[in-house]
């Protein structure tokens, strides 16, 4: 084996000729350097590579888990932002549901002090323990929606029921219910009587109150004047139709103080007790009609009294 050697200016070269054994030896500590280098490499990569991608992957779990955590906050800041507004919602719902306690204490002559709608219940009761559940967002989210629900209901239904008691109360004021006179006594019942002018048998279709002359007349109920003028019958006469098909007479008056088509209220003044039109003396003649036949009012006045 010849082993040429030149050097850096080629100016000389040396020729070295190694026998078999040589060149074998030669080989052999090549082969050796080259798996002493093979080595030192996969050494150095396995001692200190792993530190490199360590580090790199620590770096890349602290960024997701900082933008997990940015997300997570951002969606309980968004969560507590909605139950906040419900919140709010619920509190203006439940003072609204305070004063609508209160008009239906009124509406049902509840006493102010009977029925506290502004003070908590009282509640008490037994400690029972028992496994508690944690409270999280989304449990305190679905309590407060089942809570939103609960109330809107219960306004709904409170609602309805104060509509209910007001028509109740219209329909009472539009009925009549009060007498029209504050003073005196009946002087003739409704029905069959003896006239008493022509002393036949006959249908009185009203009630008469015995009262002196100038007894101030109330509107039985509330309603609109449909005639106040005189009548060969009833003579001065006052009837107010209260809708629904019932009207009332004041008959007999010796004074009209409405006109047609005024609005009268319930117990509003309308005329004054006399003795006009067929009639024996001072005294004043009360009808309630519906859909144009005589009822007796003795019936409408107690009814409105129990």
């Amino acid at each position: 084996m010849n082993i040429i050697l030149v050097s850096n200016r080629l100016v000389k070269t040396r020729s070295i000729t190694l026998d078999g054994w040589q060149a074998l030896f030669l080989m052999l500590m090549m082969f050796g350097l080259m798996l002493v280098a093979a080595f030192a490499l996969q050494y150095s990569l396995v001692r200190f590579a792993p530190e490199g991608l360590g580090e790199g992957m620590r770096t890349l779990l602290s960024k997701a888990y900082v933008d997990e955590r940015q997300k997570q906050q951002s969606n309980l800041f968004s969560s507590l932002d909605t139950m906040a507004s419900r919140i709010g919602q619920m509190q203006s719902q439940v003072q609204r549901l305070d004063a609508l306690g209160v008009r239906l204490a009124k509406l049902t002559g509840m006493k102010p002090g009977e029925f506290q709608f502004d003070q908590i219940p009282a509640q008490g009761g037994p400690l029972v323990i028992l496994p508690t559940q944690e409270m999280s967002v989304s449990i305190l989210d679905q309590q407060l929606k089942r809570l939103t629900q609960v109330v809107n209901d219960r306004s709904d239904k409170l609602m309805a029921l104060e509509t209910m008691l007001l028509q109740n109360q219209l329909s009472r004021k539009l009925l009549p219910s009060i007498p029209p006179v504050t003073v005196g006594w009946y002087s003739s019942n409704f029905g069959w009587r003896i006239d008493p002018f022509t002393g036949a048998n006959a249908m009185h279709e009203g009630v008469d109150y015995m009262v002196d002359a100038g007894t101030p007349i109330h509107a039985s109920a509330g309603g609109v004047v449909a005639f106040a003028d005189s009548h060969p019958q009833y003579g001065n006469m006052v009837e107010i139709d209260h809708g629904n098909d019932i009207i009332t007479r004041y008959a007999h008056a010796s004074k009209l103080l409405v006109k047609v088509g005024q609005v009268v209220r319930r117990g509003e003044k309308i005329a004054e007790v006399g003795s006009t039109g067929r009639s024996t003396g001072n005294h004043l003649h009360f009808e309630v009609r519906y859909q144009g036949t005589a009822q007796n009012p003795v019936r409408f006045l107690q009814k409105a009294t129990s």
